[in-house]
């Protein structure tokens, strides 16, 4: 929201407020409307086209609105749900206002419900799911972002960043070597790092971040391998062949790692009947680590 306000002034922000029946996005799924242009969606199709021109209007007046669309033959659709969408203007001095962890806006004053929801999600230490309650809006201020730190920039970081950066909960680290090994445009919300020595960046990744090597050299691979069992993750997965990953045991073991940290680090990843081009081996990588527990299977070494 911010960038958006910062190249744009203002903003209209729809957000999926309610939903009923079968839809294509969850209730709290927003996008961002300017003239001239968008980011994010709320389903696509002729649903997102028609938000999309709502939205427009709407910061033309000004006003708030809230629409219930049904997603039938007048959208050329045949999902058979509805959605309630709310359609706000956001500008600097709107989001200045906004200081706590959860925004709940409506008309006339806070009801008790909305009330009773706050109170319920405070007591209980945890942050309220998005929901229209009794013509209020509720939503957390950020999703729970997971941290993911992806080492190496050749062929497949990439595919793999550009699967992965528009996902809304990822916070994207990428790591190599020398500038010149990214692309020229790196993707909006993607941290791009350089460091002669990427291992030492090791340090400075939280211990709860998941993360994926897939550098161009395997003495990088073991030793990001190795910082990484003496710091701390969520996850880890190493690209490579089954022989890599027997090589790569026998020397963490002589660095002086157990078999059951060492077994923490998942190799191969990817899913193989995808087939080796660097965007096939991305969309098995990313499905695995999207999948519940990270769980991957094996993808042939790419060198």
């Amino acid at each position: 929201m911010a960038r958006a306000l910062a190249g744009h002034g203002r903003v209209a922000r729809v957000v999926v407020a309610e939903t009923a029946g079968s839809v294509p996005r969850e209730v709290g799924a927003s996008m961002l409307v300017w003239p001239g242009g968008q980011s994010g969606t709320i389903g696509g199709g002729a649903l997102e086209f028609e938000a999309a021109k709502t939205a427009l209007d709407v910061l033309e007046t000004g006003a708030d609105r809230v629409d219930r669309r049904p997603l039938g033959p007048g959208l050329g659709q045949c999902c058979g749900g509805a959605v309630t969408l709310l359609t706000e203007v956001w500008d600097a001095t709107r989001l200045e206002r906004v200081t706590d962890d959860v925004v709940a806006r409506g008309p006339g004053e806070m009801p008790l419900a909305v009330r009773r929801v706050l109170n319920a999600a405070r007591a209980e230490g945890r942050a309220p799911a998005p929901a229209l309650v009794a013509g209020w809006m509720v939503e957390p201020v950020t999703k729970p972002v997971r941290e993911l730190w992806i080492w190496g920039a050749g062929h497949v970081g990439r595919a793999l960043v550009a699967v992965l950066s528009p996902l809304p909960d990822l916070s994207i680290t990428w790591v190599d070597t020398a500038a010149e090994r990214f692309p020229a445009t790196v993707p909006e919300g993607v941290t791009q790092l350089v460091a002669a020595n990427p291992a030492d960046l090791v340090a400075h990744a939280p211990n709860e971040a998941e993360h994926l090597i897939l550098t161009f050299s395997h003495a990088l691979d073991l030793e990001l391998c190795h910082r990484l069992l003496r710091h701390g993750f969520r996850f880890a997965g190493l690209i490579g062949s089954a022989t890599k990953w027997a090589r790569f045991r026998s020397r963490l073991r002589q660095l002086g790692h157990a078999d059951a940290q060492i077994d923490r680090i998942c190799c191969p990843i990817g899913q193989p009947e995808l087939g080796k081009h660097p965007q096939a081996i991305a969309v098995g990588v990313a499905a695995g680590l999207l999948m519940p527990d990270n769980k991957s299977v094996t993808v042939k070494d790419t060198g």
